[in-house]
């Protein structure tokens, strides 16, 4: 699954490797397009769809990494197989709810130019976070690091993700200290409380699969 990931990865960037370092500079310097179709190919869609594709299934091997050694019965009692892409399908699910909750509070609170600007933003730390991914488990897997320094790597790598995403929206998003403050409480919301949730969910579908099967 990694290799088949590197080769993906490597025929990606060599097709659209100045679309998507043009993407991250205009991330970090915060220049605002007026939609990523308009300055993309339709094969350049296609490669980030998936990317974003390739970077559920590798949160859901890093997941898989996890829970391994949380709960080594459940490998015994499952097919390996099987728990990977249901761990991948939940990010999935995962990501699509976000988006659904970004579209539909930027439709209540915000124009909509501002929301589509977000939205590529956020799909933008997604290729990237895909790469840091790859990276980060390739580190755990070989050179076998324990659960502890697994679970550091993944903290820093989600870390610097919502750093960044809280960067974004003080950006786009922030105009003086009273919404600063609000921009706070919805950072809390909206990022820190679904990651929380996630992982109870997941924690507790792993308890409820080895009780009852």
């Amino acid at each position: 699954l990694l290799l088949c990931c590197f080769l993906l990865s490597s025929y990606i960037l060599a097709r659209s490797r100045k679309f998507l370092l043009q993407l991250g500079k205009d991330f970090i310097m915060h220049r605002e397009r007026t939609s990523i179709f308009a300055t993309s190919s339709g094969t350049d869609i296609r490669f980030l769809l998936v990317l974003i594709l390739q970077t559920c299934i590798l949160a859901g091997v890093y997941l898989f990494i996890c829970f391994n050694s949380f709960y080594p019965e459940a490998v015994h009692k499952f097919s390996p197989p099987l728990l990977l892409a249901g761990y991948a399908v939940t990010c999935v699910v995962y990501l699509l709810l976000k988006w659904v909750l970004y579209s539909l509070l930027g439709w209540i609170f915000f124009d909509k130019e501002t929301t589509s600007f977000w939205i590529e933003s956020y799909s933008t730390l997604l290729y990237y976070m895909g790469f840091g991914l790859f990276l980060s488990i390739l580190i755990v897997v070989y050179l076998n690091f324990s659960l502890q320094n697994c679970v550091i790597i993944g903290l820093i790598l989600l870390g610097l993700v919502k750093i960044l995403t809280l960067y974004k929206w003080i950006k786009l998003f922030c105009h003086n200290l009273f919404g600063s403050f609000l921009l706070i409480l919805y950072f809390c919301a909206l990022e820190i409380t679904p990651c929380i949730i996630f992982y109870s969910g997941l924690t507790q579908l792993n308890d409820y699969l080895i009780i009852k099967f």
